[in-house]
């Protein structure tokens, strides 16, 4: 199937598909906190998953491809959600920085990423770009052979 991409996959497939491969790779590095930190103010308790940090790596990955240049700003509104404020009404709170400062930087390392002089934030390298549209051709093909 030539010229596959991103987007030719459904998210929650590709997201889990990307980060199994991130997982199976072992090349990102993991700070030491994932396992007590909360991934937002709107939280109660910590992220469940053993594998989380993967999970967000990948859809940070996704979410950068399909957008030219995205900065730690955008994705604290795209991880926020609605915080519980009891009897009050809910309004959203953005997602922790640090948390994806830290995965941004982690992807970084490991070249997916690459800082933009031009216009600030960080967009999908090359090689990043190559590895996710294999995943994303990989799981379209085995998406196909369960249908059949």
């Amino acid at each position: 199937m030539p010229g596959v991409t991103v987007r030719d996959v459904q998210a929650n497939k590709f997201i889990d598909a990307y980060a199994a491969f991130l997982k199976r790779q072992g090349k990102l590095p993991i700070p030491g906190w994932v396992d007590t930190v909360k991934t937002s103010n709107a939280k109660e308790l910590p992220p469940q998953s053993i594998d989380w940090y993967y999970v967000r790596a990948a859809a940070v990955a996704r979410h950068i491809y399909l957008r030219k240049t995205v900065g730690v700003g955008r994705l604290r509104k795209v991880h926020g959600s609605q915080k519980n404020r009891g009897s009050r009404p809910s309004h959203h709170v953005n997602a922790s920085g640090g948390v994806d400062r830290n995965v941004m930087q982690s992807l970084e390392k490991i070249n997916v990423l690459e800082q933009d002089e031009e216009k600030g934030g960080r967009r999908i390298s090359q090689s990043g770009q190559r590895d996710l549209d294999r995943i994303a051709q990989t799981t379209l093909e085995a998406e196909e052979e369960d249908e059949e």
